[in-house]
């Protein structure tokens, strides 16, 4: 590996060289959020470094992408309801404006969060908690990659898609 595998995110998951991928998903990549003050932050990034934003994609990987979104939420949901009572919710969102490539954030949000910002969008939090370093990404949230990560497999198992395959369209 050459240089640091944040420049080129995408292209580092290709290769096997993002640590912070928990699963490789139809459209793209889960992965746990260099920054944890909000246990669980999670990203999903779409398998092509030159995609800027959804309407880039055809209608298919388009739907693909929301699909993997909507797990990549859900498994989130399911593992921080397990670990942490005070769990609220999941915010979803696809912004774009800073990182050049198509990617959609998963934030879990809880009660026990500054009264002034839990029912904002986290983006209000302090802006010293995206760097301090008691909230980076390290080994102790081993636990929380690997609930994450079974959730996301237990999600997209076939027993479960045979389950809802089976279900008629409205």
């Amino acid at each position: 590996m050459t240089g640091d595998w944040r420049t080129d995110r995408i292209g580092a998951a290709l290769r096997g060289e993002n640590p912070t991928v928990l699963r490789r998903l139809t459209s793209g990549f889960a992965v746990i959020g260099d920054v944890q003050f909000l246990p669980g932050y999670s990203v999903l990034l779409v398998d092509e470094p030159d995609v800027q934003r959804l309407s880039d994609l055809p209608r298919a990987k388009r739907l693909s992408f929301l699909s993997d979104m909507e797990q990549l939420g859900e498994a989130v949901e399911r593992a921080c309801r397990r670990l942490d009572a005070a769990f609220r919710r999941v915010n979803l969102e696809i912004l774009g404006n800073t990182d050049p490539f198509l990617h959609a954030h998963v934030w879990p949000r809880f009660d026990w969060e500054p009264a002034d910002v839990v029912g904002r969008p986290v983006w209000f939090h302090p802006r010293e908690r995206w760097s301090d370093e008691q909230f980076r990404l390290g080994p102790r949230h081993d636990a929380l990659r690997e609930a994450i990560s079974s959730e996301l497999d237990h999600l997209r198992s076939p027993a479960r898609e045979c389950r809802f395959a089976s279900v008629p369209p409205e």
